[in-house]
C-alpha cells in the first residue's frame, strides 16, 4: 500500500487453516483480514461482535482479492485494515497481510460495506458517531461523502 493503514493485528496461522498444497487456503485470507476489520470497527466504537448494541448491520457486498505470496502454517501474519473510501451509506476498507518475519507481502485487497437498518435491510447513512470516529482516526477522509 502506498498509505499506512491505521489498524493492525499480528495473527499465526495455524495449521487447520492451510491446504493440501501447505499454504493458506485462499478463502482464509479474507476471513483473516474480515477479522481484523471487524476488530478494527470495535475500535471506532461499532459493536459487530455484538450486533444488537450497533445501531445498524454492516453487510459487505464485494470483497477483492490480489494473492502476492505464499502463506504457510505457523507463519505469524501482520494484518493492516482501513478505510479508503467512505460514501453517504458505504465505505470501501483497503486490507495488506504482510508475513512478520521478512515484510513479504502476501495479499491486498478491499472489502465494500453498506450500512443498512436493522429492521428494513435498506441502506442508510453511516451513523454520524461512527462516521465521526473513523475521521478522528483517519482525518484524510474528512472531505468525503455527506
Amino acid at each position: 500500500m502506498t498509505t499506512e493503514l491505521p489498524f493492525t493485528e499480528t495473527v499465526r496461522v495455524r495449521y487447520r487453516d492451510t491446504d493440501a498444497q501447505g499454504h493458506l487456503y485462499f478463502a482464509n485470507y479474507l476471513v483473516l483480514a474480515d477479522e481484523t476489520a471487524g476488530a478494527y470497527m470495535e475500535t471506532l466504537g461499532y459493536s459487530s461482535m455484538n450486533p444488537s448494541l450497533a445501531p445498524c448491520f454492516v453487510f459487505t457486498v464485494n470483497v477483492n482479492c490480489d494473492y502476492l505470496g505464499e502463506c504457510t502454517a505457523f507463519d505469524r501474519i501482520k494484518v493492516a485494515v482501513g478505510y479508503t473510501r467512505l460514501g453517504r451509506s458505504s465505505a470501501e476498507m483497503t486490507f495488506e497481510l504482510r508475513r512478520e518475519a521478512d515484510a513479504a507481502i502476501l495479499a491486498r485487497g478491499s472489502l465494500t460495506q453498506v450500512f443498512v437498518d436493522k429492521v428494513t435491510r435498506k441502506s442508510i447513512r453511516i451513523p454520524a458517531a461512527y462516521r465521526e470516529a473513523i475521521i478522528q482516526h483517519q482525518p484524510e477522509l474528512a472531505a468525503a461523502g455527506s
